[in-house]
């Protein structure tokens, strides 16, 4: 997890490893990765405040960079508002998801074979 300030705030080095996901100071993480024991799945959050949403190309640099990762991935951003998602629709990569502040109970999938890893 990291924020704009501190990219690297709290990082859990071992479970990443054991994950293969490898780590370094250079590498362009989202804001927060989390695993999902449960169902076996890993979500990686771009909050769209420090960063844009997941866009294609970042969707291939993280799918690149977590190449060794043996986990479905989940590909998330994060905004604050419903107009603020708004400003970004067209940046958006498809076989994403969005979760708005604004609007808590619900989430977006942008359209595709899979919703949430299935």
């Amino acid at each position: 997890m990291g924020d704009v300030a501190k990219k690297n705030l709290f990082v859990d080095t071992e479970d990443l490893e054991r994950m293969g996901i490898s780590i370094n100071n250079h590498d362009k993480l989202p804001d927060v990765i989390f695993f999902e024991s449960l169902k076996n799945r890993l979500f990686l959050v771009e909050a769209v405040t420090s960063h844009g949403p997941m866009s294609p190309k970042r969707v291939n640099e993280l799918d690149k960079m977590l190449s060794k990762c043996r986990f479905p991935k989940i590909f998330v951003s994060v905004f604050l508002t419903f107009s603020e998602f708004k400003q970004h629709l067209d940046k958006i990569a498809w076989e994403t998801e969005v979760w708005i502040l604004e609007k808590p109970d619900h989430m977006i999938h942008y359209d595709g074979e899979t919703f949430l890893g299935h």
